[in-house]
């Protein structure tokens, strides 16, 4: 009844005949009479939608008439075009906002927690579109003339460090000694890592390397273990430690067997897969009483590295990738450059810098959306009796923090998240118009432009399809992460 009703009402919409009623052509009848024989627009609309209906649910969508292209030829492009960006973005905005989300609300009414409210509503109030401009205009046409002379003067690098310890010691607040303590690190390790980019020539040649590599996974290590288990738990901090080891190891033999990859998605998603088991069974291997926690640090800690290290060997071809787009190489439109070639790894970081903006624009506006929620989730969950009771047996304050209040801070992300994923799978329209990405949202607008009802009408199956999912997977969610809710309650 639904795709009735909606095929009723675009039919309603469209015209495809308005362009030829505007035309001064001789023979404008003869073509309005063909065209209308091709689009069988005599039949009655009604009729029209059960002939549509039989031969989409035989697995003919129809052709689009204004190019002759398969309607499921446009959607599988639009559709990994999209899931491309969405993937990105919500991953990213759900990690980033949650996470800021739940320390501003451990530091309420803090200077910290005022600062994010203040960003999180300014963020949120700010046009998709304005947003997108900005982008453009400061992180692609802006950083590509900084990579024309990448140089930073000091008093730049002193700047950001500084304020980098400023936000670190507002987040981890505490007494006098240890924000000062806090404030220090974080500056000089900020600076120390800017001044190695600019001294190193970084910016011409990017890469991580074996040296950054034990750097980054060293600390990674250290974050993953104090977050899920502290350091005070030696188990999770060897298995952390552990893998950061064999992924330096592992570093130097996985370049060839990168070097022979070619257009192989379902290689890297393997090896992605097999990482987080090896850390999983690193956890597993060290043992005790809280070997789950452990297997859990470990694989968090694999994926990591090797995310860095799948980065490091995309970023080994941004000298090529610079000279072959003439020093512009983050660009402004598109989701492919034309007639790029290069192997798998140069097609990999072209679908990487196309997706920069557009995943940033989003990130901008639904980590304002995820900060708020999470924020306020963890603020009633902290009041609760049992976190009142967990505090009163005399569990450490992480433990009371992330096993009792963060896992039901994510019940009710588990109903916005799902919900969120399956709009932008239907298009971010605006954010794919500026950026001219050929989505799913630019693909309805097209098709109802030119008036082809067959896009439009798969497009609506597909959107409304996974609307339904969405919610089951909402409920799935929900029993996952509560585990008073059972599915078949």
């Amino acid at each position: 009844m639904a795709l009735f009703l909606m095929y009723i009402l675009v039919n309603a919409a469209i015209d495809p005949l308005a362009d030829l009623r505007e035309s001064t052509a001789p023979n404008k009848a003869q073509l309005i009479e063909a065209r209308i024989d091709q689009l069988n627009l005599e039949t009655n609309v009604v009729v029209r939608f059960f002939q549509w209906i039989g031969n989409f649910l035989t697995g003919d969508w129809g052709i689009a008439w204004r190019t002759g292209q398969e309607v499921t030829t446009l959607i599988s492009h639009a559709i990994g075009s999209t899931l491309e960006l969405v993937t990105a973005a919500t991953f990213l905005a759900l990690i980033l906002g949650v996470f800021v989300g739940v320390v501003s609300a451990l530091r309420q009414y803090s200077s910290f927690d005022y600062l994010i409210i203040f960003v999180s509503f300014l963020l949120y109030s700010l046009p998709s579109f304005w947003v997108a401009v900005l982008l453009k205009q400061w992180g692609a046409i802006g950083f590509n003339d900084f990579l024309a002379d990448p140089t930073l003067s000091w008093v730049v690098i002193i700047g950001l460090a500084v304020l980098s310890g400023v936000l670190w010691m507002l987040a981890v607040g505490g007494s006098v000694r240890r924000r000062v303590q806090t404030f220090l690190t974080a500056t000089v390790a900020t600076g120390a890592l800017l001044a190695y980019l600019q001294l190193s020539g970084w910016w011409d040649e990017p890469q991580i390397g074996p040296v950054l590599l034990i750097i980054l996974g060293a600390g990674t290590a250290l974050a993953v273990a104090a977050v899920s288990a502290g350091l005070q738990n030696r188990r999770a901090l060897f298995t952390t430690l552990t893998v950061v080891v064999i992924g330096v190891v592992l570093y130097f033999p996985l370049q060839g067997l990168f070097d022979s990859i070619d257009e192989s998605h379902l290689l890297i998603a393997g090896l992605a897969v097999v990482t987080v088991l090896v850390g999983w069974f690193v956890g597993i291997l060290f043992g005790g009483p809280d070997r789950g926690i452990s297997a859990r640090a470990g694989a968090i800690t694999a994926l990591v590295m090797g995310a860095m290290i799948f980065a490091d060997q995309v970023m080994r071809y941004w000298p090529d990738y610079y000279t072959a787009l003439r020093g512009r190489p983050i660009p402004t439109f598109g989701d492919r450059t034309p007639n790029l070639g290069g192997n798998y790894w140069v097609q990999v970081l072209d679908s990487f810098t196309h997706l920069i903006l557009p995943t940033l624009t989003l990130i901008l506006i639904a980590f304002a959306a995820y900060t708020r929620y999470s924020r306020s989730s963890m603020l009633e969950v902290m009041n609760q009796d049992y976190i009142r009771t967990a505090r009163a047996k005399g569990l450490p304050e992480r433990v009371v923090v992330v096993r009792h209040g963060f896992r039901n801070t994510l019940i009710p992300l588990a109903t916005v998240v799902p919900i969120d994923v399956i709009t932008l799978i239907g298009g971010a329209i605006i954010t794919e118009a500026v950026f001219a990405r050929p989505g799913m949202g630019q693909l309805f607008v097209r098709s109802l432009q030119g008036a082809e009802i067959e896009p439009v009408m798969a497009y609506l199956f597909i959107t409304a399809a996974l609307a339904i999912i969405a919610s089951i997977v909402a409920d799935i969610i929900y029993a996952v992460v509560d585990p008073r809710i059972r599915l078949d309650a």
